[in-house]
């Protein structure tokens, strides 16, 4: 059987990947290809590009799994039993996630690795009353809190001018209020580092991004990635707290390490509807792709049909990208006017605009 999610193109017989591959298909970026015996298939998928693929509980002839490992393919190993607890009923930890080394023997790998291999009803159940749980201490975590999110794309990569900005804008919303995000890498990862650093100064936050620019993503090695994180996180201690709310669905995109609190999820859906619903004091859309635009209207959806004291303020940060590349605004704009969330959505064109909108000093 094949499933297309997106762009996600998830394999899971032999019978089809030999279709696909007869057909001529030559990118496999993006592919999850779960539970095949790949022995037959060496010389087929190494003509293909793996750069970006994941092999969950596959088996290779020798030498095969680290050929596509060093192409920046993710290979996870077989799991037997749950790695996660059903009956969890606190949030994750970066240290949790990511329990052990290489990556694809963390936690966070071989969650991602059993729920994809798993399709019982048992282990659907599991997956149910785990996130039951995330939900009811997600809940008890943001009790008192104001949260304001950050969305934005995950191919932002350290050490560019984009990822610092979001950085920057979670430090400047860090001060008064609570930064919540996706929890994944790219603009996710860069607003939890700087909300991480809303205490520190300005210099100090240029300094943790030039350790991070040492392994700009997540590909070809996500050790790299996280050890650069973990630097990071030992040269600046005593963090202010944020959040990250990410999910094994993107098996493919780490949890970022720089979240105090990850309420981590199997099922997206129930993940996305929860951070739009957790940011009372608004959310910034900075510029990203298909994800970020469904995001923003999905939000827009909410407030168009909310009382004003219900409406959570819309910040989209980037004039060109959101009226020219992704022309969001013209259609946001349109969908507000005359009604009650008319005033509450806005266009900037910097991050230090946004942040004084939200979070004025």
């Amino acid at each position: 059987m094949r499933r297309t999610r997106g762009r996600v193109v998830m394999v899971e017989s032999l019978a089809e990947l030999d279709r696909r591959l007869s057909a001529g298909v030559r990118h496999l970026r993006g592919w999850r290809i779960v539970g095949l015996d790949l022995r037959a298939s060496s010389d087929a998928l190494a003509a293909c590009d793996t750069s970006r693929t994941t092999f969950a509980g596959c088996r290779f002839a020798p030498g095969e799994a680290e050929r596509h490992e060093l192409r920046g393919a993710l290979v996870l190993p077989g799991v037997e039993a749950a790695p996660i607890d059903p009956h969890r009923d606190t949030l994750y930890t970066a240290d949790e996630l990511y329990d052990a080394e290489p990556y694809a023997r963390s936690l966070d790998a071989r969650a991602f690795a059993w729920a994809h291999e798993r399709t019982a009803s048992d282990a659907a159940l599991a997956r149910a009353l785990h996130d039951e749980g995330v939900d009811g201490a997600l809940a008890s975590w943001s009790a008192g809190r104001r949260l304001v999110g950050v969305m934005g794309g995950h191919a932002l990569d350290r050490g560019g001018a984009g990822y610092a900005a979001a950085a920057r804008m979670g430090r400047l919303l860090g001060r008064r209020l609570t930064v919540a995000t996706g929890g994944g890498p790219g603009a996710m990862e860069a607003a939890n580092l700087g909300a991480r650093l809303a205490a520190r100064t300005g210099p100090e936050l240029d300094e943790a991004l030039e350790l991070l620019a040492s392994a700009p993503s997540y590909h070809p090695s996500a050790d790299d990635w996280v050890r650069a994180a973990r630097r990071v996180i030992a040269r600046f201690p005593d963090p202010t707290d944020s959040l990250g709310v990410p999910t094994w669905h993107y098996g493919h995109e780490p949890s970022n390490l720089f979240a105090t609190a990850i309420a981590k999820y199997f099922r997206n859906a129930l993940r996305e509807a929860i951070l739009l619903e957790l940011c009372d004091a608004g959310i910034v859309f900075l510029p990203g792709a298909g994800g970020t635009v469904q995001e923003i209207f999905q939000d827009a959806c909410e407030n168009y049909y909310a009382t004003e004291d219900r409406i959570a303020p819309m910040v989209l940060v980037g004039r060109e990208h959101w009226t020219e590349t992704l022309p969001a605004w013209p259609l946001l704009r349109a969908l507000a006017k005359g009604r009650p969330m008319e005033r509450h959505v806005h266009l900037v064109d910097t991050v230090e605009a946004a942040a004084a909108l939200l979070a004025p000093e």
